[in-house]
C-alpha cells in the first residue's frame, strides 16, 4: 500500500471525518486504500465504508474487509451511489456520517511511466485516470484549437506564457509522446525554473483530460446532499484551483463562492468550516513525503 501511494495528513484527516464507530463514511478517493484502512481501523464491526477509484489499478490494494464496498467510478457519482447501496441493504437511511477526499493523482499514476502522468519519463501521452476514457492528452494537444490549449493551460495550470506555450505545441503537431511534449515546448521553457513549469503544463492537461474540476464541483454538490445533519466534510487538496473550490462550497454551498444571506444578513451555507485557515503537513511528513508539501486539508460538519 504505501509502494502505491503513501496518504497524506492521514491521522489528521481520519481524526476529523469520524464522528460516530458505527456510522457510515464514503472514502472518495480510495488510490492505494491508505485513508480507507485508517478510517476501518478506528470503527467498530457495524461501521462500513463506500470507496471509490476510477482507476482500475487501484482495484487491487482493496483490503480483505467486509465493511468495505470499493466501487469503480468517478466520485461525482457518490450520491448515485450512496442510495444504491442503502436500496440494495433495504435501507431508507441512505445517508453518511462523513466524506473524505484526497485530490490529485496517485504516487503509483505519477510513477508508472507509460501513464504518461510525468514529464520525468519519456511515454505515450495518455494521463487518463480511467484508463478506458476516450480521451487522452495526445488527442488535446493535437486536436484542440490553439485558443483553447491557451485557455487551458492558463487556467487549470496557471501557465505564465500559456499563449506561446500553445503555439509551439500547435506548431509541433503530430506530439504522441511525453518527450515530444517537452521538446515542443523547450522555447517557452524557463531555464531557471523548468521543473516546475513543466509541472503546471502537465497539471493543465491532466485536469482537462479527467474533467477534474467538473468533477469535484458535483461531488461537492452530491457531498452536501449525502452528507446527515453533523456529518464532516474532509478534502485534501494540492492545487489553488481545487483549494478555491472547496473552500467556496464551505463558506457558501457553492463553487462560485456565491453568497445567499438570510433576512438579518446572516451567511447561509449547509456547511460550516472547523476553521478558517487549512492545516498543512508537518515539517516531519512532508521531509518522508515530498508530495505532502502542498497538501492542504479543510474540514467543514453540515449544519
Amino acid at each position: 500500500m504505501s509502494e502505491y501511494h503513501t496518504p497524506v495528513l492521514l491521522d489528521e484527516s481520519v481524526n476529523a471525518l469520524i464522528t460516530n464507530i458505527s456510522g457510515t463514511y464514503i472514502d472518495a478517493t480510495f488510490g492505494g486504500g491508505g485513508h480507507t484502512a485508517g478510517i476501518l481501523s478506528r470503527l467498530s464491526t457495524e461501521g462500513k465504508v463506500i470507496a471509490f477509484d476510477r482507476d482500475i489499478d487501484a482495484l487491487g490494494n482493496r483490503p480483505d474487509d467486509p465493511r468495505l464496498t470499493l466501487v469503480r467510478s468517478d466520485f461525482r457519482f457518490l450520491e448515485n451511489h450512496a442510495r444504491l447501496q442503502a436500496w440494495e441493504n433495504g435501507s431508507e437511511d441512505w445517508q453518511v456520517d462523513g466524506i473524505l477526499a484526497d485530490l490529485g493523482v496517485s504516487s503509483h499514476q505519477f510513477d508508472t511511466a507509460d501513464r504518461g502522468f510525468s514529464f520525468r519519463y519519456d511515454a505515450p501521452l495518455d494521463m487518463r485516470m480511467n484508463t478506458e476514457a476516450p480521451t487522452t492528452a495526445a488527442d488535446v494537444v493535437n486536436n484542440y484549437a490553439t485558443e483553447d490549449l491557451e485557455r487551458i493551460l492558463r487556467v487549470y495550470g496557471e501557465v505564465e506564457n500559456a499563449g506561446k506555450a500553445a503555439r509551439l505545441i500547435a506548431s509541433a503537431r503530430p506530439i504522441s509522446t511525453t518527450a515530444q511534449l517537452d521538446e515542443a515546448l523547450q522555447k517557452a521553457t524557463p531555464s531557471y525554473a523548468a521543473h516546475k513549469w513543466l509541472a503546471k503544463v502537465y497539471q493543465a492537461l491532466r485536469i482537462e483530460v479527467n474533467h477534474e474540476m467538473r468533477s469535484l464541483e458535483k461531488m461537492l454538490e452530491g457531498a452536501i446532499r449525502t452528507l446527515k445533519p453533523g456529518g464532516r466534510l474532509v478534502v485534501i487538496t494540492y492545487h489553488s484551483l481545487e483549494d478555491r473550490m472547496v473552500k467556496n462550497f464551505i463558506r457558501s454551498g457553492n463553487a462560485e463562492g456565491r453568497e445567499e444571506k438570510d433576512m438579518y444578513g446572516r451567511l447561509l451555507s449547509p456547511l460550516k468550516a472547523f476553521s478558517k485557515k487549512p492545516i498543512l503537513p508537518s515539517e516531519s511528513e512532508i521531509a518522508s513525503n515530498t508530495r505532502a508539501r502542498s497538501a492542504k486539508l479543510r474540514i467543514a460538519e453540515k449544519i
